[in-house]
């Protein structure tokens, strides 16, 4: 018999595949599934990024690349953050990745080993606790609640450091609540951990650019106090609806960026040419698609939470950023589990249960608006006749 490694047992897996891979066997079988679990725009990757790729590829490049991304690519990822949150980010700090999940692997296995700490959000997108028992470290959750608009409490987390605390990692927009977190507790927070200078940050922002009722951004780039422990995830999956395009990049403080540099020689290498030209025109091209794609899941946004607040037994509150609904669906009786199996198998409506993204999501489900209007009515309309 294969002896593994103790190791694989800690690791974690992200539930919406496993949903998203039960839906299409459901649909296999001939059921009618609508699909408001995974977390992907449902808009194709606008025409001149798709062009761009082609023509990297028809112009031979078809070899590897800087291991850290190609020169062009970084410095546009650079002018690109000085025009949305004015801020200076040298090019040399950029590191592009095959998506957002290598950032997180990455810092977390930098500061992650048994002894020591690192804090993530809960409920959170669950790789970040998957990663952090992973590498051995012990997960301490920051609670989200519905009462804070699923906004961190700066207080709670700075209660929360101990000697053993190595990283932090905070996410806003947020997955899966929708949740944004005011200026005003980021505020506290970076003037909070001044007292804690052992403590490194990872500010997960894949969706900054997803916010509404004039809300606005707030990167932690901002902060030119903690520029030299913060590191700053980003890209393009959710912003320019590249998901399959495998692109991202991540902001590194100068100590950390040759370990960075090493990890993704080990690991793989770089990232495909092609998907990184493609990334540079999204970034230096016409904005008018991501400008639409927001709308339209604004939209959405808005017809999501209150036909979800119309079922017997749900509360929605009023999502602030990305694309997902986190209603409270515990005055129908149900556990969160209980209810994303009702819901797939009795009325053929795909959605996450909030235990999927940690303790604190039980009572909760997760729906990604990233589908039509006519798709999302018929999904709470089979919803509310199933319960």
């Amino acid at each position: 018999m294969l002896q593994t490694a103790k190791s694989l047992n800690r690791l974690g897996t992200e539930s919406a595949f496993d949903v998203l891979a039960q839906a299409q066997k459901l649909a296999a079988q001939g059921k009618d599934i609508i699909n408001l679990g995974i977390g992907q725009p449902d808009f194709r990757t606008p025409d001149h990024i798709v062009e761009a790729g082609i023509k990297a590829l028809r112009d031979g490049h078809h070899g590897y690349t800087p291991a850290n991304g190609i020169p062009a690519l970084r410095e546009a990822v650079a002018a690109d953050l000085e025009n949305r949150h004015n801020v200076s980010v040298s090019p040399d700090n950029v590191v592009v990745v095959p998506g957002g999940k290598p950032t997180m692997f990455f810092a977390v296995l930098m500061f992650g080993e048994p002894g020591a700490e690192i804090m993530y959000p809960n409920p959170g997108f669950p790789i970040y606790e998957s990663v952090i028992k992973y590498s051995g470290a012990t997960p301490v959750p920051i609670a989200l609640k519905e009462e804070n608009g699923f906004a961190f409490d700066a207080e709670a987390v700075l209660a929360q450091i101990t000697p053993a605390t190595r990283l932090i990692i905070i996410n806003s927009p947020a997955n899966p609540t929708g949740g944004v977190t005011p200026k005003a507790e980021i505020d506290r927070l970076v003037a909070g951990l001044t007292d804690h200078p052992h403590v490194a940050l990872l500010s997960d922002e894949i969706y900054s650019q997803m916010l509404y009722e004039g809300r606005e951004h707030v990167s932690l780039l901002q902060y030119p106090e903690i520029r030299d422990r913060l590191i700053v995830l980003d890209g393009w999956s959710k912003t320019y609806a590249m998901t399959g395009w495998r692109l991202g990049y991540a902001i590194w403080p100068d100590a950390l960026v040759d370990h960075t540099v090493r990890l993704c020689i080990n690991d793989h290498s770089c990232v495909n040419a092609a998907s990184q030209y493609a990334g540079l025109a999204a970034l230096t091209g016409p904005q008018d698609a991501v400008r639409e794609m927001v709308a339209a899941f604004d939209q959405r946004r808005k017809i999501i939470v209150s036909e979800l607040n119309q079922i017997p037994g749900f509360r929605c509150a009023d999502a602030a950023g990305a694309f997902y609904a986190f209603p409270n669906i515990e005055a129908t009786g149900l556990t969160a589990r209980e209810a994303q199996d009702k819901f797939l198998n009795e009325a053929g409506v795909a959605t996450i249960a909030g235990t999927s993204f940690g303790e604190w999501g039980e009572g909760y489900i997760r729906f990604s608006y990233a589908a039509d209007i006519d798709s999302i009515q018929e999904a709470i309309k089979r919803i509310r006749a199933c319960l």
